[in-house]
This record gives structure tokens, sequence and C-alpha cells, in this order.
């Protein structure tokens, strides 16, 4: 959670933020279960930072995730694919398509950022990004290059979603960016993504 002035009242995000972080101590031994559930309570009746504040002032603080480092994926001669189940979303992704190709699939994953850069080379064979259709996308920083863009996301994004900045160029190979298809939706469906 980011530091706030401690008189601002607390969001609904804000009070789940403290939750987690008060569940991952007990899992790592820092709390007992008692302690646990004391805090949890407090923290549903938090209405201020502060009130929060103490709840996690004698623990570590997480680890920001825009401050791990960047996912790099190279499509190279084979191509590579990153999903779709879960995986760590780090503030910044890197996709080369090489003559492989990438694909970059976030619709089983867990992303409490507010934003997401997605920096991509088409190259030879392109790169491919899957988003969940609660999320959005801004491909206004692209260049389209030789194989072009192709933006097929609508801009119904949900609150407290995602938002997927596209950097790069299409390359040869060129870009899409879309939410799933009809066999990915099934796929969904019939396997929705575990809480």
């Amino acid at each position: 959670m980011t530091a706030q002035p401690p008189e601002l009242r607390a969001s609904h995000d804000d009070r789940e933020a403290v939750v987690e972080q008060l569940r991952d101590a007990a899992a790592e031994g820092r709390i007992d279960f008692d302690e646990l559930d004391s805090r949890l309570e407090q923290a549903m009746k938090s209405k201020t930072h502060a009130e929060l504040a103490v709840l996690t002032a004698d623990l570590p603080r997480p680890s920001a995730p825009e401050s791990r480092p960047p996912l790099v994926l190279k499509g190279g001669m084979h191509g590579v694919s990153q999903g779709p189940g879960r995986w760590e979303v780090p503030g910044r992704v890197i996709a080369h398509g090489g003559l492989g190709g990438v694909k970059v699939d976030f619709t089983r994953v867990e992303c409490r950022l507010t934003e997401v850069v997605v920096e991509v080379y088409g190259e030879t064979s392109g790169v491919t990004i899957v988003i969940p259709d609660s999320w959005a996308a801004d491909t206004s920083g692209m260049d389209p290059g030789v194989g072009g863009l192709t933006d097929k996301t609508t801009p119904d994004r949900l609150p407290g979603t995602p938002l997927i900045r596209l950097t790069g160029s299409g390359g040869m190979g060129g870009v899409v960016i879309r939410h799933p298809n009809r066999r990915e939706q099934r796929k969904l469906h019939s396997n929705p993504p575990q809480p």
C-alpha cells in the first residue's frame, strides 16, 4: 500500500491490501492465527489509513510489483508463450517476436497494478497479447511498423483493473492485442480461474 496521509479515509482496496499482507504474515509464521483473526477484524472495521497502518507497522513491507525486474520474452526460432496460467505480472513486460512469435496471455493473472507497460517488437513473426474483457489497452505509443497493429480490445475497463500501455514497434510480423476469442472464452468458462 503506498503511503497516504494518515487521516485519509481508507477504501475497500486499501483494506484488502492490508488483509492480504496480514494473511501472508501468518503464512510466514510472523503472527499466529488468533492474532491474525483479531487484526483481520480490525482491518475490516478501519476507516482511515492511520488505523490500517497500525495493523502492519511491525511487519515487513511487501515488495512493490513495480520494483520487480521486467519480464523479457524472446520468440527466437520456435516461439514462446507466457500464460494462460497464473503468473506474476511485473510493471513492465518486453516481448520480441523473433522468428517464432510471442503470445502473452493475461486472462488468468491476478494483477494489482493500475497500469502495465508492455513493450513489443513484432520483428518477423509478431506478438499477440490477450487481456481479460474487463481490462483496456492504450496503443497510442505504438509504431505499427510494416506488419501493423491490430487492436481488437474494447474501452470498457472496469474500475480497479489494469490498463495495458502498449509501446514499441510492429516490425514485419505485426502486433495484435485482443480479448479472449471464442475458444479461449469456452476454456475460461469450463475451467474458471481459482480465487
